[in-house]
Order: structure tokens, then C-alpha cells, then sequence
């Protein structure tokens, strides 16, 4: 994907309560949702929205609980960022700093000029 504008680059977003910063769950689907939330929230405070994105990179712990929960995660995903689907990409990791999340999504967005 190509653009120009205003970039904007997230950390790696976790499936935490963004006010108590705390995992609420330990299903998959229900991580990745929370994930998708907040990085919706995040480039709201920037003036940008889900039309914008342009990359995700996932990090995921367990590839079997990612593949079970895709359907799932498909649903959630079209709920929060709609039929936008930017270039992605799925890395299996042994562990993430937080211990009890099980996904970590990094999101690059162009907010047009």
C-alpha cells in the first residue's frame, strides 16, 4: 500500500482495559477485540480513523488459538474497523512482555495531507 499524508504509528496494542490496564479475559477473540478497540481509540486522538489504517502487524503467542479464532475475529474486526483491509501480517512469538496477553498488534495509518 502507498500513501501520503500524516503518518501515524502505534506501539504494539494488547487487549487490556485501557483504563484499568488490566487483561480481562484470557480468550483469544476476545484479546484481539479489545486490541482492535483501542487502536481505534488511538487514531481517533489522532483524527484519523479506521479508513486510514494501512498496516497491521500481529503478534500472536499460540498460531492453533489465532486459526480456531479466526471467524470470531473476522466478526470483531469488521465491527470495529469495517470493510477497510490494510496489509497484514502474522508473527508467531514465543511470549509478549505482558504475560496473560495472547495478541499484540501494531498499526500504521495515513492520515491524508
Amino acid at each position: 500500500m502507498a500513501g501520503t499524508g500524516r503518518v501515524i504509528v502505534t506501539a504494539g496494542v494488547i487487549g487490556w482495559n485501557p483504563e484499568t490496564l488490566v487483561i480481562e479475559t484470557d480468550n483469544f477473540a476476545s484479546q484481539v477485540a479489545q486490541a482492535f478497540r483501542n487502536i481505534r481509540e488511538i487514531l481517533s486522538a489522532e483524527g484519523a480513523g479506521p479508513e486510514h489504517l494501512v498496516r497491521l502487524t500481529w503478534y500472536v503467542t499460540n498460531r492453533d488459538e489465532y486459526v480456531a479464532a479466526r471467524p470470531a475475529i473476522g466478526l470483531a474486526y469488521r465491527e470495529v474497523f469495517g470493510r477497510n483491509y490494510p496489509a497484514m501480517a502474522v508473527v508467531i512469538v514465543s511470549g509478549l512482555v505482558e504475560p496473560q496477553a495472547k495478541v499484540e498488534i501494531e498499526a500504521t495509518a495515513i492520515l491524508p495531507a
